[in-house]
């Protein structure tokens, strides 16, 4: 590499990509060959030091935080991608990225999708993230939501049969409920149906979905008889155009009524059965280029600090050396052995039972 390749690339920036907002999600990410059919590890000429990222829109916010830091230490160049967790997961167990984001554990298909394309990944839970139930600032007639009614509204039975705020709960008006949530590829979607309904990727389909968070936030903060559901943090930028719904859980040691979700109350297990621990999964092979390992190691350093400044929870300081520990001693498969969403148990049991 000559010394103007160099100085090219060690001033270039972060770029920062998302398939939504371009419209586009198709086409080989940035950094990886075009054939489709890249080992991890290998490059695109002339993009040295490029670490391909994708996946959960949820996670996103915490790894461009990362990301923009690590520009900073000039060690590499990180492209992130959008395609919500199981999107991302296609990308990943094809070898076409280093790194994805996931907001749930790695499905049993997921899992075969890397084995036949001789994938093997590294599991690293890296924050926690409390899912919020909101509605419009205009609605002034909902103070908290139990499980039960959530799961009544959301279950596939409601679909055609629970239309009107009324059907939820005597003494709500007989208007026309509106609903959105995260897009049915996101794991937000799979953690909430498995959390409210009681089984993954089920529930009523007459909704408005999009694995772009902001879209729900718009929809909701403009029609006073929206309900939608999407991660804490995406609440709480939005605060002033939302009003959070507090939830009865209906079982005990989770407080005492209905819990509303915080920093406090995500980070305590206390808002049950709606927080969740989020994930990087980074392909075995790839964490042998220095600059993927210098990348994940910053992202485990500074996981707390960034992850808070975004509005998700940090883990326990213990959690995150075992996970620094997972990642050192190159730890492959998933602490959920490909069963999908654990709901009501700490990132520390999971580590530490792992």
């Amino acid at each position: 590499m000559n010394t103007t390749s160099v100085a090219s690339w060690l001033s270039s920036t972060v770029l920062v990509t998302s398939c939504l907002a371009l419209g586009a999600c198709g086409g080989t990410p940035a950094g990886m060959p075009g054939d489709g059919k890249a080992k991890q590890g290998e490059q695109k000429p002339g993009e040295p030091g490029a670490i391909a990222v994708d996946g959960s829109s949820t996670v996103y916010p915490i790894t461009e935080a990362v990301a923009e830091e690590f520009k900073k230490t000039g060690k590499g160049r990180v492209t992130i991608g959008v395609s919500g967790t199981g999107g991302g997961f296609k990308k990943f167990c094809k070898g076409e990225t280093a790194v994805t984001g996931a907001s749930r554990p790695i499905k049993p298909t997921e899992v075969e999708l890397c084995k036949g394309n001789k994938i093997e990944y590294i599991e690293l839970p890296v924050a926690y993230d409390g899912l919020a139930v909101v509605v419009n600032p205009q609605n002034d007639w909902v103070d908290h939501m139990t499980v039960p009614e959530l799961k009544k509204l959301w279950e596939p039975e409601a679909q055609e049969k629970i239309t009107k705020w009324s059907d939820i709960r005597e003494g709500w008006p007989e208007e026309q409920i509106k609903l959105f949530g995260a897009g049915v590829d996101s794991g937000t979607y799979d953690y909430f149906t498995k959390a409210i309904v009681g089984k993954e990727h089920a529930s009523r389909g007459d909704f408005t979905s999009s694995e772009d968070d902001n879209i729900l936030v718009q929809g909701i903060s403009a029609d006073k008889l929206a309900l939608g559901f999407f991660g804490f943090a995406y609440y709480s930028e939005n605060q002033g155009k939302l009003k959070i719904v507090p939830i009865e859980d209906g079982k005990a040691d989770n407080g005492d009524g209905p819990i509303a979700p915080s920093l406090e109350t995500v980070g305590n297990g206390t808002y049950q059965p709606l927080s969740r621990p989020i994930f990087i999964y980074v392909s075995k092979a790839a964490a042998e280029r220095t600059e993927v390992k210098d990348f994940v190691e910053f992202y485990i350093q500074q996981g707390a600090a960034l992850s808070k400044e975004v509005g998700y929870i940090p883990l326990p300081a213990k959690a995150y050396e075992l996970v620094q520990k997972r990642f050192n001693e190159r730890v492959v498969g998933s602490l959920f052995e490909g069963q999908g969403s654990k709901v009501g148990v700490t990132i520390e049991e999971v580590l530490g039972a792992g």
